[in-house]
């Protein structure tokens, strides 16, 4: 018994910027989930939230191309949240910025509406603050315990 109790007390509970950084990167798996799921439901209307139009019905199965690398990214990134992977997750948040830069330009040269263009230049901050977070976790829990792979 005493051997159990020792275990409780070395456990090391996450601290609140650990939290907040599980919190922010479960949104972008999440967010990613979902766009993937609408992107193969419905890849006209999916097109158009991005801010641009298919032109043909036959441009839907790039799209559902889309919606499976989408899904490949979400599970990705949850697996290494999972497993408490904060340095590459830090440098996947920075890389990620490239998708929603490119989805501005696309969007912007489509003539979508302004709305649509910031969202994506949102995206954009959104990871390059969730970087800032995960850098900041990376650095305190530098030697923390991860889970098995």
């Amino acid at each position: 018994m005493k051997s159990m109790n020792k275990v409780k007390e070395t456990a090391v509970r996450p601290s609140r910027l650990e939290k907040t950084s599980w919190v922010l990167v479960s949104l972008m798996a999440l967010l990613q989930g979902i766009y993937a799921l609408y992107a193969f439901i419905d890849p006209a209307a999916f097109a158009g939230v991005r801010g641009t139009a298919l032109l043909f019905s036959g441009d839907a199965d790039w799209v559902r191309i889309y919606a499976s690398r989408t899904v490949f990214v979400a599970l990705i990134i949850g697996y290494l949240l999972y497993q408490r992977h904060y340095r590459i997750l830090v440098w996947a948040a920075l890389f990620g910025t490239v998708m929603p830069i490119t989805d501005a330009y696309l969007a912007y040269e489509a003539n979508a509406a302004n709305k649509v263009v910031y969202k994506h230049i949102a995206t954009v901050i959104y990871l390059i603050l969730t970087s800032i977070v995960l850098s900041k976790v990376s650095n305190n829990t530098q030697g923390a315990p991860q889970h098995d792979i």
